[in-house]
C-alpha cells in the first residue's frame, strides 16, 4: 500500500510493536508475490543485477567504456553538487576510485587484465550498488499497522470535518467511504487481479495521490498491496524512510539520469511485473504542473510491462498483465498555485517567479483534508477500463478485444515470422506507444468531471474570448480585481459546455458527476463553492455585491486546464458581453 507517513510522534520500534498487535493470521498476505520477493530479497537482487548488466552490455557493445565514463562522471558531479543525507557514506571517494580503475583498466589486483574485462567488472560493481539501493522490502506487521493507522487518521479527521469541529474527532461514526469514492470498473479489476497481474497507471496531480490511491485500493477495492516507486528524497527523514522501506516501495533517485541507473530501474520494474507483483507507477512521470490531464506519457516504465508480458510467454506462461488507468478527481488541489507557477515559468521563462511548495508536513495535509471535507466535498478515484499491454480492451474473463470488437490473442503479437515468441525491442517500443495512446484516451473517457472543473473552464475561455487579441501571458497580467464575470453570460456558456459533456458521456468518451446533470445556475454555485475552499487567492468567488470575480487568473487557468484537452470550446454561441470592467463603471 503506497502510504507516505510524513510525521508521527511514535518512534519506529513502537510502530513495529503496535503493528504486530494487528497482524492477525493472514495467509493470503503471506502468499502475495510482493511478500515472497521481499523474503528472498538477495536472490531477487542477483537476478536484477544479471538482467541489468546483460541489457547494458547488449545495448552499449564496444562503447561500454564510454557509457561507464559518462556514468561515473555524472555521479561525481552529483555527489559534489547535490548531496543528500540518505546517500551512502564516503560516496565521493567511491566514484573517484572507480574512475581511477576505469582509467587504468585494472581490477584492484596485480594481474594484468583486458579493457573489456575491466569494464565489465566496473559495470557489475555499479549495477550491484544501484540494485541494493533500489530494491525495498515488505513487512506484514508494518503493513497492518499502516492500514489501521490510515483508517483511524482519515476516518477520525473526516468525522471532525463533517461536524465542523474537533469535538467530533473521536466519534464512532467513520465517514471515509462517503467522502473517498472509488468508481469505475472496480469489480472487474478485482476479478482480473486473480487471473493475472495488475499494473495501475494513475494520473498525478498532488503529493497526496499515493496515500489516497494505496488506501483506496487496499480498503475499498480489496486488492493486494502494490509495488511502487518512491522518490529517494523521501528517505531523508527517519519516519518516512522506516515505512517506505517496509511497505513494498522501491527507491527512485531522480538525480541519477545516467543509462546504467535508468536501465537498472527499468529492469527492476520488469522483473517485478514478470514475477507477478502488482505494480503502480505514474506514467506522466511527475505531478501535472498545468493541471491538465496527461497527454504525453513516459515510455520507460510503461515499456517494462510490455517486456514482462513477452518474457512470460517465452517462459510458457499464459497469465496476462492487465493495465488499469486510474483517474483522480479532486475538488481542488493543495499545490495548485505552486504547480501552475512552475508551469508558467517553464513555458514563459522569466515571466513568473517560482512559488514555495506548501506540501511538506502533516499539518498541511490535515489542513487540506479539513478544507476538502468540511465543505461537503468528495474525492473520486476512478478505475478505468482495463487494457492489455497492447492497449486492447479487456473483458472480465481476461480476454482482449480490438477496436472492431473482435477477440484478439495477445500472445500472437509477440511471434516472429517463424511462429516463435521472440524479443524484438523495436516492435515492443511500438506496442508501448499504442498502449500509451489508449491510456490517455481512458483518462478522458473514464475521469469524473466535477462542477469546479466546468465552471473554471467556462470562466477562463470567456476571459480569453473577451481579450481575443492578447496572448495567455498578457491575460494573466491583467489586474484580476478590476474584472468580473457577468452571471447571465456564465450561465449560458456553462449550459452549453455541460450539454457537450453529456453528449460525450453518451458516446462513452467522458464521465460526469451527478451535479453536472442539474441546472447551469446550480452547477455554478457548486463549482465556485468547491474550488474556493482552500486557497487564499480564490480562482472564483462572490464579492461583497454578489458578483462573480477571481482573485487570481493564474489559479483560474490551472483549474480550467482540467478540461482543456476535451476540445469543448469549438462553435460555442458566445454572449455579446461576458466580462465586466470596474474601471469603466
Amino acid at each position: 500500500m503506497p502510504a507516505t507517513l510524513t510525521e508521527t510522534t511514535l518512534p519506529p520500534a513502537r510502530f513495529e510493536r503496535e503493528g504486530k498487535r494487528y497482524a492477525h493470521t493472514a495467509p493470503d498476505i503471506e502468499q502475495w508475490d510482493i511478500y515472497q520477493i521481499s523474503e528472498d530479497r538477495e536472490a531477487f537482487i542477483k537476478a536484477l543485477e544479471a538482467s541489468s548488466a546483460q541489457r547494458i552490455i547488449q545495448e552499449a557493445g564496444d562503447t561500454l567504456p564510454d557509457v561507464l565514463s559518462k556514468t561515473i562522471f555524472s555521479e561525481q558531479e552529483r555527489t559534489k553538487n547535490e548531496p543528500w543525507k540518505v546517500d551512502p557514506p564516503k560516496e565521493r571517494s567511491y566514484w573517484k576510485h572507480l574512475a581511477k580503475l576505469l582509467a587504468t583498466q585494472s581490477l584492484d589486483q596485480d594481474e594484468p587484465t583486458s579493457a573489456d574485462e575491466a569494464a565489465r567488472n566496473i559495470l557489475q560493481r555499479i549495477v550491484h550498488r544501484y540494485a541494493e539501493e533500489i530494491v525495498g522490502t515488505f513487512k506484514i506487521p508494518t503493513f497492518h499497522f499502516a492500514r489501521r493507522f490510515l483508517t483511524f487518521f482519515f476516518g477520525r479527521l473526516l468525522n471532525a470535518a463533517s461536524g465542523r469541529t474537533f469535538k467530533s474527532l473521536f466519534s464512532k461514526k467513520i465517514l471515509l467511504e462517503e467522502k473517498l469514492l472509488v468508481r469505475g470498473y472496480v469489480e472487474q479489476v478485482r476479478t482480473l487481479s486473480k487471473q493475472g497481474t495488475l499494473v495501475m497507471v494513475p494520473t498525478h496531480f498532488s503529493n497526496l495521490d499515493s496515500i489516497l490511491i494505496g488506501y483506496a485500493l487496499d480498503q475499498v477495492a480489496g486488492l493486494p498491496a502494490m509495488s511502487y516507486g518512491a522518490g529517494l528524497n523521501l528517505y531523508n527523514t527517519g519516519y518516512t524512510a522506516y515505512f517506505m522501506n517496509r511497505l513494498g516501495a522501491y527507491r527512485v533517485d531522480r538525480r541519477k539520469r545516467n543509462p546504467v541507473y535508468m536501465t537498472t530501474l527499468k529492469m527492476m520494474s520488469k522483473l517485478l511485473i514478470q514475477r507477478g507483483v502488482p505494480s503502480l507507477f505514474f506514467p506522466g512521470g511527475t505531478r501535472s504542473r498545468s493541471g491538465a490531464l496527461e497527454t504525453k506519457l513516459k515510455m520507460g516504465l510503461l515499456g517494462t510491462a510490455v517486456e514482462a508480458q513477452r518474457a512470460r510467454y517465452q517462459q510458457g506462461r499464459n497469465d496476462k498483465i492487465f493495465i488499469v488507468p486510474v483517474i483522480l478527481s479532486y475538488p481542488f488541489v493543495l499545490e495548485a498555485q505552486f504547480l501552475i507557477e512552475q508551469h508558467l515559468r517553464r513555458e514563459g521563462q522569466d515571466r513568473y517567479i517560482k512559488a514555495k511548495d506548501s506540501f511538506h508536513s502533516i499539518r498541511s495535509i490535515m489542513k487540506f483534508i479539513w478544507g476538502v471535507f468540511s465543505k461537503g466535498n468528495q474525492i473520486t478515484i476512478t478505475l478505468g477500463q482495463p487494457l492489455d499491454v497492447l492497449g486492447n480492451r479487456v473483458a472480465v474473463d481476461g480476454k482482449s478485444y480490438g477496436l472492431n470488437g473482435r477477440h484478439v490473442s495477445t500472445r500472437e503479437y509477440f511471434r516472429d515470422q517463424y511462429g516463435q515468441i521472440n524479443k524484438d525491442l523495436q516492435r515492443e517500443s511500438e506496442y508501448t506507444r499504442l498502449l500509451a495512446n489508449q491510456i490517455v484516451k481512458q483518462y478522458h473517457y473514464d475521469g469524473i468531471v466535477l462542477p469546479g472543473h466546468l465552471v473554471s473552464y467556462a470562466a477562463f475561455i470567456m476571459l480569453e474570448r473577451t481579450f481575443i487579441k492578447d496572448d495567455l501571458y498578457a491575460i494573466l497580467r491583467l489586474p484580476a480585481e478590476d474584472f468580473y464575470f457577468r452571471r447571465d453570460a456564465l450561465v449560458k456558456v456553462v449550459g452549453q459546455l455541460r450539454d457537450r459533456l453529456l453528449r460525450l458521456e453518451a458516446d462513452g468518451k467522458a464521465k460526469v458527476c451527478e451535479e453536472l446533470r442539474g441546472s447551469a445556475e446550480q452547477i455554478i454555485v457548486d463549482g465556485i463553492g468547491n474550488i474556493g475552499n482552500y486557497h487564499i487567492d480564490k480562482p472564483l468567488k462572490y464579492d461583497a455585491t454578489g458578483r462573480i470575480v477571481s482573485d487570481n487568473f493564474s489559479m483560474l487557468y490551472y483549474y480550467h486546464n482540467r478540461l482543456s484537452t476535451y476540445r469543448l470550446r469549438d462553435r460555442l454561441s458566445w454572449p455579446k458581453e461576458m466580462i465586466g470592467d470596474e474601471r469603466k463603471e
